[in-house]
């Protein structure tokens, strides 16, 4: 929020007077839900990758021969 400056505060009436409200509460609660769905997004996409170097790791090792006894 700005202020008003003193010779405009006079000009203006005394509702006006006070502090000027600027727009940009919606802008920051936008802000921090695109954020916070951000987040999410990307432990999703970890948790995806995890599991496909997993399976791959377990595709590529080789299975263990039973030594005969």
């Amino acid at each position: 929020m700005r202020s008003t400056e003193v010779h405009v505060k006079q000009r203006l009436g005394s509702c006006r007077a006070v502090k000027m409200q600027t727009s940009e509460g919606s802008r920051c609660v936008r802000s921090r839900v695109m954020r916070a769905f951000l987040i999410e997004e990307q432990k999703c996409v970890k948790q995806v990758l995890a599991e496909k170097m997993s399976q791959s790791k377990e595709k590529d090792a080789p299975k263990k021969k039973k030594a005969k006894a």
